[in-house]
């Protein structure tokens, strides 16, 4: 008769139902060590990091909603006071029309004593677009002697309504106003006040000058009145 707990003879030495088997042990084995050997290669070329399962997870500190709390929980992430506006950052000379600023770009420099320029080459220059940006040339505006207001016949310095409006100069030079005609229309560079091509413009224009007669056809068209329609709009008031 067996003892309480004892295993009968026939039985000893026999494999539990459940216990895994040598082979299957070193299976185990086996894909162990093989998903360490792939985890180690992604790590080493930063295909994987660490946090990599930790981030999929909603409630992981590594998490994109969980880092998004952190930074609102965060005194240091709060609005810097010292990027408040800063007053140096507004500039003054990008207020609207007339620029103050941009006017000096143009201006007669000061000790400026105009040259005397070939107007032969002037003319070849008046009708160079290689002077702009934007393939313009002087003739552009001015084919026929177009696009001259009534005042060009006018000795300079004179009033010109151009410069009055976007540059805030009362009254300009006939080199000034080829260097607004450079800056403006043209969207180049001024030329240099002491060059050859300054002086030369200033001398064609001044030949030009001398033979235009304001077109009594170009006075202000009476069907150009003020648009009704085009008053100031009272809901942009502020």
């Amino acid at each position: 008769m067996l003892k309480p707990g004892r295993m009968p003879c026939s039985q000893r030495g026999a494999r539990h139902p459940h216990q895994p088997t040598n082979e299957t042990l070193e299976t185990f084995m086996a894909d162990a060590s093989k998903s360490h050997v792939l985890a180690t290669t992604l790590l080493a070329a930063g295909l994987m990091s660490l946090g990599g399962m930790a981030a999929a997870s909603p409630c992981s500190p590594c998490s994109a909603r969980d880092r998004k709390e952190a930074a609102t929980r965060n005194p240091c992430a709060a609005k810097n006071p010292c990027a408040a506006k800063n007053p140096c950052a507004a500039n003054p000379c990008a207020a609207k029309a007339p620029n103050p600023c941009a006017a000096k770009a143009i201006m007669r420099p000061a000790g400026y004593t105009p040259m005397k320029g070939d107007a032969r080459l002037g003319e070849r220059l008046f009708n160079d677009p290689k002077l702009s940006t934007n393939g313009m040339s002087c003739n552009t505006c001015h084919t026929g002697g177009a696009a001259y207001a009534a005042s060009f016949a006018q000795p300079y310095p004179h009033p010109v309504q151009m410069a009055l409006d976007n540059f805030g100069m009362a009254q300009i030079h006939l080199d000034e106003m080829v260097q607004l005609c450079m800056v403006m229309p043209m969207a180049a560079q001024p030329l240099d006040w002491q060059s050859k091509e300054l002086a030369a413009l200033v001398a064609y224009l001044g030949e030009v000058q001398k033979t235009f007669r304001p077109n009594p056809c170009a006075a202000r068209n009476p069907c150009a009145a003020k648009n009704p329609c085009a008053a100031k709009n009272p809901c942009a008031a502020r």
